[in-house]
């Protein structure tokens, strides 16, 4: 349904009384799809609500309900630097992932929903093995690469009594990562190590999305992306495969005999990885895909 535009403002400023909540939608899909926003129509829906608290129940019942004047300058100002291509969840400060809700600045990259597919298939690999585990044993799960930390997070808030620790070498990204577990009553370890290099002790699961996009192909990438996500959770090298070939071969001695490793994947990375985890000897690989068809999950088992 077309939005009446009757408080489009000329300057396409919103500065000024009065807008309604209508002109407000008009405005700025106007504004965002001028900045080559592609989801210009969803995100005016989502910052109507976010900036106004006016959610589409509420709009649909009097789209000429007035804004309030004092969140004006507010709403210009998040304008202004979505505009620039800051991703809106950066402006929000918030991200959903696996039904929570996770902290996420430019310290961090902001989780994504093909991450969920690396979550659920460790979910199911865990309750299937469950009733095989030791009494008493919990298991133990390592997010390497955590960034926000929204993998180990996310399974240890929905599998219960798993012990999750989160590894990654920026100093930033653990504060991130332990706001979050914080705030959604998780108990973890941190560890703060380049992959592997101080991490001690065994686990049952280590899972992680690591950087992997080659380095020719990072300043090809959408705005959003290139210039304000964090460069080093993005570059995986020259060919995208440093880090795999890293972690892959280091993490045998890091699994206990039967556990696994789960690796989120670039869609052309399939074959690649394939290759590294049966050279390196793991049973049970395979590549899963994600909602869309692509290649997205590797997994190897430890002898």
């Amino acid at each position: 349904m077309e939005m009446p535009t009757d408080n489009f403002r000329a300057d396409k400023k919103i500065a000024g009384p009065p807008m309604t909540a209508a002109g407000f939608l008009s405005m700025v899909r106007e504004r965002l799809s001028a900045a080559g926003i592609e989801e210009a129509a969803a995100e005016s829906w989502i910052l109507l609500e976010w900036i106004f608290g006016l959610d589409r129940a509420s709009y649909y019942m009097d789209p000429q309900f007035v804004l309030p004047e004092e969140k004006m300058k507010e709403a210009e100002e998040v304008l202004l630097k979505r505009e620039r291509r800051v991703p809106l969840q950066y402006l929000m400060g918030i991200c959903e992932f696996m039904g929570l809700t996770f902290h996420v600045d430019e310290r961090v990259l902001i989780p994504r929903q093909d991450t969920e597919c690396l979550v659920e298939l460790a979910l199911s690999i865990m309750e299937h093995e469950k009733k095989e585990r030791e009494p008493g044993r919990k298991p133990q799960v390592l997010d390497l690469c955590t960034g926000s930390g929204c993998i180990g997070i996310s399974i240890g808030k929905l599998f219960k009594g798993s012990e999750i620790t989160l590894s990654d070498i920026s100093g930033d990204a653990l504060s991130v990562a332990g706001m979050n577990a914080e705030n959604l009553g998780v108990a973890v370890d941190q560890v703060r190590s380049d992959l592997f290099d101080e991490l001690g002790g065994s686990f049952d699961y280590i899972l992680s999305n690591p950087p992997y996009i080659p380095s020719a192909v990072i300043d090809t990438l959408m705005p959003e992306v290139r210039d304000h996500e964090p460069r080093p959770a993005l570059d995986g090298k020259e060919d995208g495969l440093a880090f795999y070939r890293r972690i892959v071969h280091e993490a045998k001695e890091h699994l206990y005999p039967g556990g696994w490793l789960l690796l989120e994947i670039g869609m052309d990375q399939g074959m690649s990885l394939l290759d590294l985890l049966e050279k390196e000897g793991y049973i049970q690989t395979g590549i899963k895909k994600d909602l869309a068809g692509l290649d997205r999950i590797a997994v190897g088992r430890k002898k």
